[in-house]
């Protein structure tokens, strides 16, 4: 893997903290429909392993939609989080959130075919309204190219 002065050889786990408006829809969602396994929790927050990640669903009021910018012809919700994986990984994700009734909005699709940074992505809401982006290159040196 190529490195720049900001990002170390080995990528190390993020931690991300999030909001949500029901505990249970996000156990339901992150533990068992997206298969994160749980880690600590407490009546106000459940910690998940995010592909490897931390990521803390914490109990707070429903805030506002998200706003769209577009990407490739699609509006893209902002802000969102996610991963990118390994490309296999990536069209099973999809193919078991399809299997299970998952609503994208933007379905998985190649975004930038045939261009430099070529990438699976789709995007989709948690319970609670976050919006998800998983993408993947089947180059992953193309990650950050220009």
């Amino acid at each position: 893997m190529q490195t720049n002065a900001n990002t170390p050889a080995t990528l190390t786990p993020f931690h991300l903290a999030f909001p949500v408006d029901d505990l249970a829809a996000a156990r339901h969602f992150y533990g068992g429909l997206m298969g994160c396994p749980e880690g600590r929790s407490s009546a106000e927050w459940i910690d998940f392993d995010f592909f490897g990640h931390q990521i803390v669903a914490h109990l707070a009021p429903p805030r506002a939609k998200a706003h769209h910018n577009e990407v490739d012809g699609h509006d893209v919700p902002v802000p969102h989080f996610g991963v990118v994986l390994d490309w296999d990984v990536f069209h099973s994700l999809a193919a078991r959130l399809r299997e299970r009734g998952v609503k994208f909005v933007i379905e998985p699709y190649i975004r930038f075919a045939g261009l430099v940074g070529e990438q699976a992505t789709m995007f989709f809401y948690d319970p609670a309204g976050n919006a998800l982006e998983f993408k993947s290159f089947r180059d992953r040196s193309q990650l950050f190219a220009k």
